[in-house]
């Protein structure tokens, strides 16, 4: 049974408290760490997460002000989580997943960061999308053929060369229609220097409201014209009408050439002019979402996550770095004296189990037990195994003094013999022949005996298993000791139930069973009797051997299957046999998957009872 150590000093839970302890410390001393030294680092990287996300969010807007659908997105999303280091999903309105840079199946964040749609926008800040919603990207219809960019750059290099001879250094720069448009060092537009009369005429071939480089083109007039019959309905259904449709106006930086000039005509005088201007705003503003919803992405919705970078980069001060390397150096030596003071206590009764281990085998040191936990039951195992290697050095001294007993008696017999023989003292009858024949037999069973314990041992003992019927082996060993037993005037007597069959060796079976029935023989005394009796129970088959003899003392009965041992201490060839008939039994039935077990009543005799697995009869046996 196993010893119960107190949960406080097991190995393990000691092990835990110090783990414990150290990391606690650990967990105190980094918490302590972050809350000093990373405040400000936080708030930098939380502004430049910020500029990231508006990045993150002009350049899918632009895609979607770009592209009719969300079809080749994926491709912008990776680039951009790639450089970002930001995790980025797009998923529609119902949240059917568009494109994501994490892998398949990972959990979208639980809110999203922001709605893309450029024909609603308040979030992307490049001029013109303020004004109206409308993310100037967005051009759809307006926007100018190859022809007509080649025309109006021409015009374009034509008013940058008049502005550069007045002293006024110009560049030239496109609007996203790619109609051009100047701008001077600063980048500021050229709108303000239109005064000095650089402003130039396209050839005739191009059809304009306006002479120069602000005319409109033909594409441009046929998408005006298109808005401007989507805006009548809106203005008719407010008593508001168009004097003529509209034209290109600008914002105030000159950039955006389609926010639609207009003059409207109130049905109703009573009616204020701010307010009629801003109701013909809202008209325009809506009928062109309508014409340009067709060439935008629809409305979609932007999650970001941490990626990649979820653990902020900043450089530390040197203030800093010292906290850093002094709370590291606390927590480490705190650590290493815990370790050591458990270590000692740990390692102490080791080494006192090292010493005992070390010491040479005759001596049979026992270790010290100290404590009751893991380290005090391994120094009990030890002093056990001690126990069991003196008891086993102690039997085996006692079996080799057995052994040469036994082979000294029979030994000493035939020399003694040979020399009175040899000196002719006496002849060498058939008497003396049988007897030195005798010793030498005896002699011969002994060492096979001893070689067939050593086969068991080594497990080399050769079976050779075959259905068996326990009538026919029973019958067999009967057969072979009725002789012996008529001379000891014992009655040898069988009961064997018919339909028991072994799976066995029949020669090592008989050979058990012989060494059994030898015994009760030698120890039954005359008119006594000797039974062998065999019956099925279940799945095995019990084979016993009873005799009427004086019987085993209950202090003996333990020990008649060790090698040597008899019951009477005098070791007498009239009373006994070598001592080793009954551990070949239990060897061998073992060796069958069985059992042997001895029972014994003084005066009235003993049983030995052997049970082992039972076979099916043979298909050709009735």
């Amino acid at each position: 049974m196993r010893a119960r150590i107190p949960w406080r000093k097991r190995l393990l839970v000691r092990l835990l408290f110090a783990s414990v302890l150290i990391a606690a410390c650990s967990v105190a001393a980094t918490a302590w760490l972050a809350v000093t030294t990373t405040t400000s680092a936080l708030e930098e990287e939380q502004g430049q997460d910020l500029a990231a996300d508006n990045k993150i969010l002009a350049q899918l807007s632009g895609y979607a002000a770009d592209h009719p659908d969300w079809t080749g997105v994926r491709h912008t999303v990776r680039a951009l989580a790639a450089q970002t280091g930001r995790r980025i999903a797009l998923t529609s309105a119902d949240r059917t997943l568009i494109a994501d840079s994490a892998a398949p199946g990972t959990a979208l964040p639980p809110r999203p960061a922001a709605a893309i749609d450029p024909l609603h926008t308040d979030t992307y800040t490049e001029s013109g999308a303020q004004l109206s919603g409308i993310d100037p990207r967005v051009v759809g219809p307006y926007r100018l053929t190859a022809k007509e960019r080649g025309q109006l750059d021409m015009v374009a290099e034509k008013e940058r060369y008049c502005y550069n001879t007045y002293g006024i250094p110009t560049t030239v720069a496109h609007t996203p229609s790619g109609r051009p448009y100047l701008v001077d060092d600063d980048g500021t537009d050229t709108a303000g220097f239109r005064a000095v009369g650089c402003g130039g005429a396209l050839d005739d071939s191009v059809t304009m409201v306006k002479k120069g480089i602000d005319g409109a083109t033909r594409t441009e007039t046929k998408a005006l014209a298109t808005l401007t019959t989507l805006v009548r309905p809106c203005l008719q259904g407010k008593d508001l009408d168009l004097e003529g449709p509209l034209y290109l106006t600008y914002d105030r930086t000159g950039r955006n050439p389609v926010t639609g000039g207009f003059l409207i005509t109130a049905k109703k005088a009573a009616r204020d002019q701010a307010q009629t201007d801003q109701i013909a705003k809202n008209c325009i503003t809506s009928a062109r979402r309508t014409q340009l919803e067709p060439y935008a992405a629809p409305a979609a919705e932007l999650f970001l996550g941490l990626g990649d970078q979820s653990v902020p980069r900043f450089d530390m001060s040197r203030a800093n770095k010292a906290k850093i390397v002094g709370a590291a150096g606390l927590v480490l030596a705190f650590t290493v004296a815990v370790t050591a003071v458990v270590a000692t206590r740990l390692v102490r009764p080791l080494r006192a189990l090292t010493v005992a281990v070390r010491q040479p085998p005759e001596l049979h040191v026992r270790a010290p037990v100290r404590t009751r936990d893991e380290t005090g039951l391994l120094a009990e195992a030890f002093n056990d195994l001690t126990e069991r290697r003196e008891r086993l050095e102690e039997q085996r001294k006692a079996m080799v003094s057995d052994i040469a007993h036994e082979l000294r008696s029979p030994l000493t017999n035939i020399r003694g013999w040979l020399e009175v023989t040899r000196d002719g003292v006496v002849d060498p009858d058939p008497a003396l022949l049988a007897s030195l024949h005798e010793e030498a037999l005896l002699l011969q069973r002994i060492i096979d005996d001893l070689q067939d314990l050593a086969a068991a041992d080594a497990g080399t003992l050769r079976m050779h298993r075959e259905p068996v019927r326990a009538a026919d082996l029973f019958d067999q060993v009967a057969a072979a000791h009725r002789v012996a037993a008529d001379a000891a005037g014992v009655t040898l007597l069988t009961d064997v139930d018919g339909t028991a069959w072994l799976h066995a060796d029949p020669v090592r079976m008989r050979q058990a069973l012989g060494n059994l029935v030898s015994n009760a023989i030698r120890h039954t005394p005359a008119d006594g009797t000797v039974t062998l009796a065999a019956r099925r129970d279940g799945d095995e088959v019990v084979l016993t051997v009873a005799d009427t003899g004086k019987g085993i003392a209950p202090d003996d009965l333990p020990h008649v299957f060790e090698r040597f041992w008899r019951a009477e201490k005098s070791r007498s060839r009239r009373t006994g046999g070598s001592g080793l008939g009954l551990p070949i039994v239990r060897h061998l039935v073992a060796a069958h998957d069985g059992t042997v077990e001895a029972a014994s009543e003084p005066g009235k005799g003993a049983e030995f009872t052997l049970r082992l697995p039972a076979a099916e009869a043979p298909a050709d046996v009735s």
